[in-house]
């Protein structure tokens, strides 16, 4: 396969979820460009147009951060053979045949994930920890007394009697929905009915949701956890507490910017942004609720309650909200609390009294999200120093204990999970999710999704056939970085040593700086001087924000440290710390939480005590807004060494054999060194900070 045009005057072509792209002449047809970008688009007809399984969507609109507008008017219009594909078999609207279709101009160009076979791995299952129920939402069988015409009250009224004096529910609310329907109800099963009953606060007056006739013994709810890459949805019994059903999806609003500050722009330079987008996660989310029901056996009329959690910006357009205030100082929240709805008023695929409820966001990009995993980790309860972290394309960081709790973001940007990496993607069938190099040979083994065999193992060769090799995950990204420090490939300023070349075939010139070639077949798989610079800089933005939160409890070092998130569960922390992601500490105090964010949604649907319980959290977490941090720029520049330029790390070398420390000239060029990189990290620093 030819690489894509290097010329500049090329058309440039976009390629969502995955975030790879690459210039090609007017002309090129899209399922090409796809392969020779290493993005999986399915074909079995070989380009006949008779399969439909290549299937893609062109996003229109201004797409500022990667300098594209994109239009259908850039792509060839249908030809006979599409045409008649979608007369014979139907194509939905919005659909092209890439096989059929021509690069005619700038393009975003969405690989639906009902098309894809290969389709990335959404790794937030559910936990199993067992929480003490209490849910906001309850059932109550009662008997109500038939009329009396020596007692004119009517039959609403008795059932309300019979709720207050069997159930202790008094003086409930009724929606207006439900008043044509009581009467019908009631005979239905000779006075016998089931009341759905919602009470979140004490001093709240209670609400029925819903009435059935007879024994109705059906009641569940919807944890959902809203992630910038990924959502992830459990289906809960509110009477078991068992989790029914887990459905995950990649959140589809990737293809109007990988990152949160690229979605901002959307909204900001597209007049119908805010509105696309929210209707794309609710769309989403139906598709989910659905998946989830159909295997859990479960009616959505029988969904009661909802609890959603979000970082801020999925928060506001989850909610119709505007986000553009959180894409600029001083980042306001419209609404920071707790908020209350109905399913009704969000879209969403539930009974028609059914509630919503977002726990409340910590700051301005500091959201519901690590607030629920704080909920699930409870930092607040601890006696020791807990650092929490939830690595996304937006880090939110927790540390404290029972006396003093605080919190910040880091805009690590989209690098961890795959973007910005140029044979990077996210975590499908395929993709390196795990890396070892030997420091004598600087040969490489590794594990691909889907497979566990290692790649100098018998039967891999068969494994890598079926699944392909397609790219680096986040877990393999940080681990091939720091085995490649490990190995003494790179230094500790990040540099690709080009003098290895005489070593190794797999260190490999390009242009003025050097390659390591991780695995030379179809795509070929290398990490660049600038991947590593990538990492660098996600890395070190991390690591300041960690590092001003310990200032400000004035500790030099943690107790313990937990990462939560779908990407935190997959990352060795022997890696994350030879890296300098996360600070020196006992390797056996570092564990994975997983979807922490997830539990807590959970314990808040499950718990309405749990809900209190955040909410008072929340009010007495400390936000440290990391752009007014002088120190930031400073702890930035010393971060991007590995694993830092200051902060020692004894605990890591009692465990690990790291390299003595020797410093090169920074990667931009031969002979530049001291003061000119330090600016450049500087103005790195400053970008970081936003």
């Amino acid at each position: 396969m030819k690489p894509p045009s290097p010329d500049p005057k090329d058309p440039l072509v976009l390629f969502m979820p995955s975030g790879k792209r690459g210039r090609f002449p007017v002309g090129t047809n899209v399922l090409e460009a796809a392969r020779q970008l290493g993005v999986y688009v399915e074909s079995v007809c070989g380009g006949r147009a008779t399969c439909g399984r290549c299937q893609v969507e062109v996003q229109e609109g201004s797409f500022a951060k990667h300098g594209i507008v994109s239009s259908c008017d850039h792509i060839s219009a249908k030809g006979p053979k599409e045409e008649r594909y979608g007369q014979v078999r139907g194509l939905p609207e919005g659909r092209r045949l890439s096989c059929s279709a021509t690069v005619q101009g700038d393009l975003v160009v969405d690989v639906p994930q009902d098309t894809v076979i290969n389709a990335q791995v959404v790794r937030k299952a559910a936990s199993d920890r067992v929480i003490e129920r209490n849910p906001a939402v309850r059932l109550c069988y009662v008997e109500v007394d038939e009329p009396d015409m020596h007692k004119p009250l009517g039959d609403l009224d008795r059932l309300k009697a019979v709720l207050a004096s069997d159930w202790g529910v008094k003086d409930a609310l009724v929606p207006q929905r439900l008043l044509p329907q009581v009467q019908k109800i009631l005979r239905k099963e000779s006075w016998g009915v089931t009341v759905a009953v919602h009470r979140d606060e004490d001093d709240a007056r209670p609400e029925i949701l819903a009435i059935w006739p007879g024994l109705h013994n059906e009641a569940y709810g919807l944890a959902c956890d809203i992630g910038s890459t990924t959502i992830a949805l459990h289906l809960v019994s509110l009477l078991s507490g068992r989790v029914v059903a887990s459905a995950g999806t990649s959140n589809p609003q990737i293809r109007f910017g990988e990152d949160l500050m690229s979605r901002v722009s959307y909204v900001m330079m597209n007049p119908d942004g805010r509105e696309a987008m929210t209707a794309a996660v609710r769309e989403a989310v139906n598709g989910l609720i659905d998946k989830a029901c159909a295997e859990g056996g479960v009616s959505q009329t029988d969904i009661l309650d909802a609890v959603f959690v979000a970082n801020p910006i999925m928060h506001h357009l989850f909610l119709g909200i505007d986000p553009t205030e959180l894409g600029q100082a001083p980042f306001a929240l419209a609404v920071s609390g707790a908020v209350h709805a109905t399913a009704a008023e969000l879209g969403l695929k539930a009974n028609e009294g059914a509630r919503v409820y977002l726990l409340p966001c910590i700051a301005g990009h500091v959201g519901a999200d690590a607030a629920a995993a704080t909920l699930s980790e409870g930092p607040h309860r601890q006696e020791r120093m807990m650092l929490l972290v939830d690595v996304g394309t937006n880090a939110e960081i927790v540390l404290g204990n029972r006396e003093r709790v605080v919190a910040a973001s880091s805009p690590t940007g989209p690098a961890f999970e795959g973007a910005e990496i140029s044979s990077g993607q996210r975590a499908a069938p395929g993709a390196i999710e795990r890396v070892r190099i030997d420091a004598q040979t600087l040969e490489p083994r590794f594990r691909i999704i889907g497979s566990e065999k290692w790649s100098d193992e018998d039967g891999f060769a068969q494994d890598a056939a079926r699944l392909g090799v397609t790219g680096i995950c986040g877990s393999a990204i940080i681990e091939v970085v720091a085995e490649m420090f490990l190995a003494g490939i790179i230094s500790e300023d990040g540099v690709v040593d080009g003098a290895l070349a005489q070593r190794s075939a797999r260190i490999v010139a390009n242009g003025r700086t050097f390659s390591y070639l991780l695995h030379d077949g179809s795509p070929r798989i290398a990490v660049t001087q600038n991947d590593v610079r990538a990492i660098q800089l996600a890395k070190a933005a991390l690591y300041a924000g960690i590092r001003l939160l310990m200032e400000k409890q004035g500790v030099a070092q943690v107790d313990t440290i937990r990462f939560a998130g779908a990407f935190g569960s997959f990352i060795d922390p022997k890696y994350a710390m030879v890296l300098g992601l996360i600070p020196d500490c006992d390797l056996a105090e570092v564990k994975a939480v997983g979807n922490a964010a997830g539990t807590g949604a959970t314990m808040a649907l499950l718990n309405r005590d749990h809900r209190r319980e955040i909410e008072a959290t929340v009010k007495r977490i400390e936000k440290i807004e990391t752009a007014l941090e002088p120190h930031f720029q400073q702890l930035f520049v010393d971060a991007m060494a590995l694993p830092n330029k200051v902060d020692p790390f004894p605990k890591l070398a009692g465990a690990v054999r790291l390299p003595p420390r020797k410093a090169t000239a920074d990667a931009a060029g031969p002979g530049e060194a001291g003061p000119r990189r330090r600016s450049r990290e500087e103005r790195m620093a400053r970008r970081a900070r936003g």
